[in-house]
Formats: structure tokens, C-alpha cells, sequence
């Protein structure tokens, strides 16, 4: 069991960088690599100091290179030696560690869309995320189902269509999750079990958003969609002011650790930490699975 966290690395004193189209307009497309080179070395860094302390999963960010899929961005990112020198020194500590390293395409790709425009730009950001991922060695790549549109059957067979035409190395890494909102657990595993794609379940977007299904249920599908691919992947937050408040709380509580320990009922997971005191969070909860006679940090 790897326990991890996203992105931001609170004990780090250092920030992503990004810049706006019109400084790429004045610059030219230098200024992306040198932003994206920034990127990934402080990734580089973070990474170390997870391995110094214990943490071997962790979700890299997004916005690793700048205005990625953006026409502004002319620059081939994909095949320039100094982006692909770090990529593999990143890999080679994936590689020595048993790191796992996931990423998150934001609230902005969507598969289902009704509209061909938004569906184009999602599979160009899913592709940018296959790539990134190709090249530092990351395993999952994690969507939601997408938004209803008024016919929420059409918008999940919309969905299944589009996945299953999609390109094998992105299919290789998608893992459907269910929301706090729209699709619940139930909803992703009807997408999962017709698409072959794994389902990572979030443990507060279910208890914001129940299926109305036998849990114990629901979890031996989850499992059973990871049978063929490895260790599920699985999601815990604390709610902010009650349990059931869709926004996350900067630490997770022992509650929260335990009810996931009893849905999981003694199977493999590695848990990913979403809360805003990122590896702080992540720490205590290794802290807490351990306390509980939890093994963390197997292969």
C-alpha cells in the first residue's frame, strides 16, 4: 500500500510556473521551454524528497508544460533532448524507488460532450497527458465521466463510444472516477465494465454522492476491473466543516482513514491523499495506516 499526494509541495518554497499567451506572442517559443524545464526539475525535486521521506506515489501536475495543447505552443516539446534528458531521470527514480506516479486531467476535458469542438481539444489534452506520462513513467491517468447534458444515458453512451476509439496509449492509462456531483460510483463502473477501463473509486465523492448500491458490492466490481492492469488506485479527503462538504479539509481525519480501511476490507489499494496540506496530509496519513498495523509502501 503507497500513499500519496498531488502536486504542490507545501515544504518546497517553490512554484509551478506558467505564463499567458501574449508573453509566448513577445517572447517567442523559448519562454515555454524554459518554463516547462523549470517544471519538471522542481518535479525532479519533489519527487526526491517524497523518496527521502517515505512518500512513493504522487501526482504530478497538469501544467507541467506550459500552454501544452495550445496553438501558441509550436515548440516539440515531445522530442526536445532537454525535456526528455529530465523525463528519464525522473523514470530512473520511478524505476529505483517503486514510485508510482499518476496524472489528472482537469475539469475542462471532457470525453462526453456533446460538442465536437470540446471533445477534440479533451483528446489532445489526453494525448499531452499520455506523453508526459510515456516519458517520466506514469501509470494513471484519472477522469471523470463528464457532465449529463439533460440525458444522462445518451451522455454515458456518448462516453463509452468515444473511449473506446481512443488511442491505445491513452486507453492504457484512463481510469474512470466517480464525482461528488453528477456520476456516482454505480455510473462509473457501467462505463469501466463496458470499456475495459478501470474504475478509482474516491471514498468522499461517494459519501457526497452515494449510489444507492451495496458498497461491499460496488467494491468487489472496482476490484475486479483492476484485475488484469494492478494495484487499484483509490481517492480519501475529509470534509471541510461536516463529512458530507464537497470541499477538502487540509488534513484527513482518523475517521475518514478507518472507514476507508473498512470498505477496502483487507484488499491492496494505494490511497491518494487529497487534502490541502498536501504531503503534510499524506504523512500523517502513512502515520495513521501504520498505527493500525497497515503495511505502507509495498510494491
Amino acid at each position: 500500500m503507497k500513499v500519496g499526494y498531488a502536486c504542490i509541495n507545501t515544504s518546497i518554497k517553490e512554484n509551478f510556473r506558467t505564463c499567458r499567451v501574449a508573453t509566448v506572442e513577445k517572447k517567442g517559443p523559448e519562454i515555454l521551454k524554459e518554463l516547462t524545464l523549470e517544471n519538471l526539475k522542481l518535479t525532479k525535486r519533489i519527487i526526491e524528497w517524497n523518496i527521502e521521506h517515505g512518500i512513493l506515489f504522487y501526482r504530478m501536475t497538469s501544467e507541467m508544460v506550459v500552454l501544452a495543447t495550445h496553438p501558441v505552443n509550436s515548440w516539440d516539446w515531445r522530442g526536445d533532448p532537454d525535456v526528455i534528458h529530465v523525463c528519464s531521470e525522473i523514470k530512473s527514480l520511478r524505476d529505483e524507488h517503486g514510485l508510482r506516479l499518476s496524472t489528472h486531467p482537469g475539469q475542462y476535458s471532457v470525453l462526453n460532450s456533446p460538442n465536437p469542438d470540446v471533445v477534440e481539444r479533451t483528446i489532445a489534452d489526453l494525448d499531452y497527458h499520455a506523453a508526459l506520462s510515456e516519458l517520466t513513467g506514469a501509470e494513471d491517468m484519472i477522469l471523470h465521466l463528464g457532465g449529463k447534458y439533460g440525458d444522462p444515458e445518451s451522455a454515458l453512451e456518448r462516453l463509452v463510444n468515444e473511449t473506446c476509439k481512443l488511442p491505445e496509449p491513452i486507453r492504457r492509462r484512463l481510469r474512470y472516477e466517480n464525482d461528488d456531483r453528477t456520476y456516482n460510483l454505480k455510473d462509473v463502473l457501467s462505463v469501466c465494465e463496458s470499456t475495459g477501463i478501470p474504475a478509482c473509486f474516491d471514498i468522499h465523492h461517494h459519501r457526497c454522492n452515494p449510489a444507492g448500491a451495496s458498497l461491499d458490492e460496488l467494491m468487489d466490481r472496482v476490484y475486479h476491473t483492476w484485475k488484469t492492469i494492478g494495484t487499484p488506485k483509490v481517492h480519501i479527503s475529509s470534509g471541510k466543516h461536516t463529512p458530507d462538504d464537497r470541499r477538502h479539509h487540509d488534513i484527513i481525519f482518523p475517521d475518514d482513514v478507518d472507514r476507508l480501511l473498512a470498505v477496502l476490507d483487507g484488499r491492496n489499494a494505494d490511497i491518494m491523499v487529497e487534502a490541502k496540506a498536501k504531503e503534510q496530509a499524506a504523512l500523517g496519513v502513512m502515520e495513521m495506516l501504520m498505527e493500525r498495523g497497515i503495511k505502507v509502501n509495498l510494491s
